[in-house]
């Protein structure tokens, strides 16, 4: 497995409340867990923005097993840790962790594109 130089980043992140302008705002939780079948990077995240009443309107974790939905019942059975929920009633949807970096890029442009809605 490749060095990831952005855990650091990710990890130094843990703990932080950002303020995102008219009562939205981020918390990120990142800790270094044990390298398993469910957390190959050895990392345990939850990336989440929240509207002014604290209601979480995106995330991306991995705190929780996903399943694909029933069409797909006879595909393969790879289930996912990796996800992201991209809205308040989503029970969350797979997402490919390729590195940290890329976590943040793609949490941060989802926070984007969601104020963006929010706003209209």
């Amino acid at each position: 497995m490749k060095t990831d130089p952005a855990i650091d980043t990710l990890l130094d992140l843990d703990g932080s409340l950002l303020d995102q302008g008219n009562g939205y705002w981020i918390k990120i939780e990142a800790q270094r867990s044990a390298v398993s079948d469910e957390v190959p990077h050895g990392i345990r995240y939850s990336l989440t923005l929240h509207e002014p009443y604290g209601k979480r309107i995106l995330g991306y974790d991995n705190a929780h097993l996903i399943k694909p939905p029933k069409k797909f019942k006879y595909a393969g059975r790879i289930l996912a840790f990796d996800h992201k929920h991209r809205h308040v009633s989503d029970q969350g949807v797979p997402y490919e962790f390729k590195d940290a970096q890329q976590l943040l890029n793609d949490f941060f442009a989802d926070v984007d594109r969601v104020l963006q809605e929010v706003k209209k």
